[in-house]
Parts: structure tokens; sequence; C-alpha cells
């Protein structure tokens, strides 16, 4: 009974350590929250429990390990989306990943190990996050735009919102005009007003709209 209630501890602090690195993950609006990194970090130290205990001291106990790895990949490979010419995703398909092995770690005993790498894990997160030049990403805003090809139109709108290629361009022939519908992403936040201005400075443009990126 003394031997099954420390397993439990160590399924229940594989617990916890997942809550806080889903937590940090949900503070930032990511697609997987506190109860997927909690119930990863929490499976996977079960399954550590069962694959050391349940099979006997001649079992292979590294098998269950392996399909842990294994099995998080694929759940891992869910959350990796292709959109808008941008992979989304990928940071919390890692951050899983990782949560995995913290939980294996709590179901193998090595508590030091796994609260050191939760501590470590959450660290970084913030650490990548602080605004400052190594850490910084660049953010883009898409743009979806309609305008009628003229004297150059596309060349002046890639001047415009600073960029040099078009994701996504659809060509009609309207009224013996050719309209362009394209969808570009700029690094420039621009408001309501500036986007209006563009519109009036610009005859050749039908319409703008901004998009929110996901």
């Amino acid at each position: 009974m003394n031997k099954e209630l420390s397993m439990l501890l160590c399924i229940l602090l594989a617990a916890f350590l997942g809550f806080l690195i889903g937590l940090e993950r949900k503070m930032r609006l990511k697609e997987a929250g506190i109860r997927t990194h909690t119930i990863v970090c929490l499976g996977a130290a079960l399954l550590m429990v069962v694959s050391k205990y349940g099979f006997g001291p001649e079992a292979d106990t590294a098998r269950v390990a392996a399909q842990i790895v294994t099995g998080i990949g694929f759940l891992g490979a869910g959350i990796i989306v292709y959109r808008q010419h941008e992979v989304r995703g990928l940071t919390t398909a890692a951050g899983i990943w990782a949560t995995a092995g913290i939980g294996m770690a709590c179901g193998a005993s090595m508590y030091i190990v796994a609260i050191g790498s939760a501590a470590i894990l959450v660290g970084f997160q913030f650490l990548f996050r602080l605004k400052i030049p190594p850490f910084k990403s660049k953010k883009t805003f898409s743009i979806r735009i309609k305008f009628k090809q003229e004297n150059e139109a596309n060349k002046r709108i890639k001047e415009i919102f600073g960029v040099d290629r078009f994701n996504h361009l659809i060509i009609e022939r309207c009224e013996g005009c050719i309209i362009y519908s394209a969808m570009l992403s700029t690094e420039k936040e621009l408001s309501s007003t500036q986007l209006n201005k563009i519109i009036c400075e610009n005859d050749f443009i039908y319409t703008i709209e901004r998009c929110e990126n996901d």
C-alpha cells in the first residue's frame, strides 16, 4: 500500500508540473493549454509507473517508454498546421513533447530532474518572449486587397505595404478591366484611418480587408 501511495504521489507531482507548464501556455493563448499539458504529463508518468512496476522485474520497461515518445509525436503532429504560408504550432508541439519527458522523469522517480526540467522549460518560454533583439520575433499582419491592374498598380501596392510578393493572387476580367484579388503579409501595423487614406489616395484600389492572424 505504501509503495502504491508513493507511486500516486509521483503521478500527482507530474500532474502539477504539467499544470504549471500548461498555465504558461494558456497565458500566451496557445492551442494547447492547462488541460492538455496536465493530462500529457500525468499520462506519461502513469505509463512509466505501470511499465516499471506492473510487469515484473524481468519485463523490458524501456518498451513502454519508447512508445510514449512515439505517441506524443503523433499528438504534437496534430497541433502543427500550415496556414497562410506559415507553419504554426511548432513551439506548442515541442512543449508537449518536453512535458511528456518531464512526466516520464516523474514516473521513473527522477524528481529533481523532473522539477528542474519543468522550471527550465517555463523559464525559457518567458525568456524567449522578452522584447529584446535576440528573442524578438517579427509580427506580420495579413491584408486582403482588391484592385484594378493599371500603370504598375501591383508594384505600387508592394511599395505601400513594404512587401516583395503576394501570398495568394486571383486574376479576373470584369467589364473590360483586369481585377486582382490578393493576400499579402506585411510588418506594417496600419490603422483603419491609414488604410482609408491609402484607398482615398489610390483610385485603382477597390477594397482593403485587414485579417487577424490566428
